[in-house]
Parts: structure tokens; sequence; C-alpha cells
């Protein structure tokens, strides 16, 4: 659960550190607004393709967007 709601807080940090909007960030991604929004207040948690797609997108490893190391 810690890293769960370490990861929304991440998501979140990361994305309003970019000034992009939830929108923006799906956009870029090619995914649907609802699914940031799910991953930010903690309803759900990305599957291992999505996990690459944010690190890779966001420039920093899996473990950092999960709150290992």
């Amino acid at each position: 659960m810690r890293h769960r709601i370490y990861f929304a807080n991440r998501i979140r940090y990361l994305r309003n550190d970019r000034n992009l909007t939830q929108q923006q960030l799906a956009d870029a991604l090619n995914w649907h607004q609802t699914t940031i929004n799910h991953y930010e207040v903690g309803n759900r948690f990305p599957s291992i393709d999505n996990l690459v797609a944010l690190a890779d997108f966001f420039d920093c490893s899996i473990d950092s967007l999960i709150g290992r190391g």
C-alpha cells in the first residue's frame, strides 16, 4: 500500500513540476485522462507497461516512481 500512495503523489508531483494538466499528460502517452486521475488519487496502480511508459516520459526509474531506492 505504501508504494501505491507514494506513486500517486510522485506522478502528481512530476506532472505539476512540468506544468502539465492531466489531459496533456494523457495525450502525450495516448491514454485517457481518467487513467491519470485514477493513478493520482490512488484508485489504480499501473501495469508494468504503463510504469515503463511513465518512467520513460519523466526520464526516471521505475524505482523512483514507486518509492524504492
